[in-house]
This record gives C-alpha cells, structure tokens and sequence, in this order.
C-alpha cells in the first residue's frame, strides 16, 4: 500500500464495513460448513463440492482481508462538512461542460466507491485530479482516452448537513 490516505465517505465506508460483515458473519460460516459436509463425503480429490468449497473459501478469505486493509487505511470525509463550498475539493457534485457543449455531471468519491454508470468518479482519477480546486467559470484540461479536452465547470456543489 501507498502512503497516500485513503479518502472515502461515510456511505462509501458504511457499504464497505456491510460487505465485510456479509462475508464474515454470513457467507464465510455457510461454506465452511458446506466444506465440512463434503468432507464427510469420502475421497476429497474428486469431490466437487469440497474443491469448490475450498476455492471460494479462498476467494472469500482473499476479499476479507482485502476490505480489513481498505478499511484500516481508510479516512472518512463527510463532504456535507466542507468549509470552502466554492470549489472543488472531495466530495464535489460537478458539473462540467466540454468544447463540444457536451455537458458530465460528476461526483468526486474514494477510490474503493467509484461507479462510472452513476457519475461517482474516483479521487485519483485524471479528471478528478483536473477537477481539483477548480471554481465555478474555471478551465481545466484533461487527458482522457478519447483525448485531451478542455472543460469548463459550471457548478460546485456538495450534500448538505
């Protein structure tokens, strides 16, 4: 891992330490105990459920600790509190139109909650970073795969309390 902080938000976090749970609490007993009764059933080597078992057991061991270090690393920022509502910090609903009067609206989230579909784009990405500290009327360039362009932000605005 990096020492770059982990920034996310609180729903962001809330649904991370949801999954880890689910699989914790729930999925990880419930096959462990398929394993168990497979086990029971002979010769392991072609038994399916028990090699099945096993992989997604591995699967599931490889996740938790996967979401134990985001979580760990993890620094909860609720935008709702953001100070310096005037420009674009994480957080940000933004609205941003191209050369082309092609008009994005996105949301700057952590890295471990992006969405494209939804807009919601992670913090380190390149037209986050672009984005950053911009204010509203601001011109940025970016380098996205379809090219450089050249965006105008037309709004700034964050969750309220």
């Amino acid at each position: 891992m990096t020492d770059r902080p982990n920034y996310i938000s609180p729903a962001g976090f809330t649904a991370m330490r949801q999954r880890y749970e689910q699989l914790f609490s729930i999925d990880r007993p419930a096959l462990v105990e398929v394993i168990s009764w497979a086990a029971g059933n002979g010769d392991r080597s072609e038994n399916g459920d028990y090699i099945y078992g096993r992989k997604k057991l591995r699967e599931i061991d490889r996740e938790l600790a996967f979401l134990s270090k985001r979580m760990k690393s993890a620094k909860v920022i609720d935008p709702s509190q953001q100070v310096d509502r005037s420009k674009v910090y994480f957080g940000a609903t933004v609205v941003v139109v191209d050369e082309n009067d092609v008009e994005r609206t996105v949301t700057l989230v952590g890295d471990d909650e992006t969405d494209a579909g939804t807009g919601h784009i992670g913090w380190r990405s390149p037209l986050a970073f672009a984005l950053r500290g911009a204010a509203v009327g601001d011109l940025r360039r970016v380098q996205l795969p379809v090219g450089e362009k050249e965006l105008e932000v037309l709004s700034i605005t964050y969750p309220e309390i």
